[in-house]
């Protein structure tokens, strides 16, 4: 492949340099999460959690998603974004290294703590390297790319995540993954290190304070938050149970889930470049649409399916991780436009505060998601649709793009 071939190639798929170190933090760090992130269930009722605990784990989450997205906005504008990121993957090691010497429950709500620094501190950063690097039009493609690599460890790592735990058990199983997970992330630190270019920044942005920054939200980027805020609902009431329902009430082994979580991943790579060029030619709207859609139906197929032998249930899991995996359609869309309502100026802390809203809108669905569980497994999911179908009416009725 000559230089030109390989300059149109990265041209094509927005490719700049900071872009693709952002990249390979982003693999590396995901190859080891993923190895046991979809297990933490598991992993608690090993260490003698109930229902309560798991849910609690996943309520947490979410928690931190939202807490956190303002903070790492602003030390992305502030720090810069190499400095930022390598805080981020070094608070991260911290909690991997809570997680690996826990012997119970409550260890590993307090390595969460720190864990989740890299996937929701970094978020705003991951927009404003997208933003600084391409142009308002191909930042759909930067997105399906960034999507897309985000979800390749996903492909490969739950599978052998759940070997592992068949091979060694649960316990020593997840203590493996973590060992692995330290050890790639370390190296993404040291590729972060070397490789970013940082833009100097004469006079950081003073933060504007999250009330201030709402109310100057253009007001597209205030309604596309009301149908992202009740598509997640749907997403979140029955997110940390699936493990659950698939492995204990459906039948499926550990790592045929760990296989059905590879397949999800897969058929949303399958659609990222495709869906990421359309939208530069047809618009953001269509596929943001097809998104919340998705998001409605995965519920619903989950409340009103999965009966018969085991056989028949399998076929029907294949099928309802497939849908899982086609609700990213439309996310290079969405993220791309989130980015250019956020305007130029001081956009981490503008994405900070977009999805720290949204975090917290969120945060009570897998409590809600628990207390219904324990009344009708069925009832949790056919709730959590009712919210996705109302996050489709509010888009298609008032959304931007």
């Amino acid at each position: 492949m000559t230089q030109t071939t390989i300059g149109r190639f990265r041209a094509f798929l927005g490719l700049e340099r900071n872009i693709l170190v952002l990249l390979v933090a982003i693999v590396l760090l995901g190859l080891g999460e993923e190895l046991w992130v979809s297990f933490v269930p598991k992993y608690l009722e090993a260490l003698g959690a109930g229902v309560f605990v798991w849910a609690a784990y996943r309520t947490l989450k979410d928690v931190l998603d939202a807490i956190y997205q303002y903070p790492g906005g602003i030390l992305t504008d502030r720090l810069g974004r190499r400095r930022a990121l390598v805080l981020f993957n070094l608070l991260a090691i911290g909690g991997y290294l809570m997680y690996l010497f826990s012997r119970n429950w409550p260890l590993v709500l307090v390595g969460t703590l720190f864990v989740a620094a890299w996937s929701s501190m970094s978020l705003p950063a991951t927009f404003a390297v997208i933003g600084d690097s391409l142009a308002k039009s191909r930042r759909a493609v930067g997105f399906s790319v960034q999507s897309i690599v985000k979800r390749l460890p996903i492909v490969i790592a739950p599978a052998l995540g759940g070997w592992l735990l068949l091979r060694f058990g649960i316990i020593q199983g997840f203590h493996v993954g973590l060992v692995i997970t330290i050890t790639l992330a370390l190296g993404a630190l040291w590729f972060q290190q070397k490789f970013y270019v940082e833009k100097p920044v004469e006079q950081p942005p003073r933060p504007s304070g999250i009330l201030a920054t709402f109310r100057a939200f253009d007001p597209g980027l205030k309604r596309l938050l009301v149908s992202d805020v009740l598509a997640r609902f749907a997403e979140g009431m029955p997110s940390a149970l699936i493990v659950i329902y698939t492995t204990t009430n459906l039948g499926a082994s550990v790592a045929f889930y760990g296989t059905l979580r590879g397949l999800q991943m897969l058929t949303a790579i399958l659609f990222y470049i495709p869906a990421g060029k359309l939208a530069e030619r047809w618009g953001q709207r269509p596929f943001i649409t097809l998104t919340f859609c998705f998001f409605a139906l995965l519920p619903l197929v989950f409340a009103f399916f999965g009966l018969g032998s085991q056989e028949q249930v399998n076929t029907f899991l294949i099928l309802a991780f497939i849908v899982a995996g086609l609700r990213e359609i439309g996310e290079p869309a969405r993220k791309g436009l989130i980015t250019d309502l956020a305007g130029e100026e001081q956009r981490g802390e503008a994405v900070g505060v977009y999805y720290l809203i949204r975090g917290f809108c969120v945060a009570a669905a897998p409590l809600l998601g628990a207390y219904l569980w324990n009344i009708s497994p069925t009832l949790t999911f056919a709730v959590a649709a009712l919210f996705g179908i109302a996050g489709v009416i509010w888009y298609v009725w008032r959304g931007p793009g």
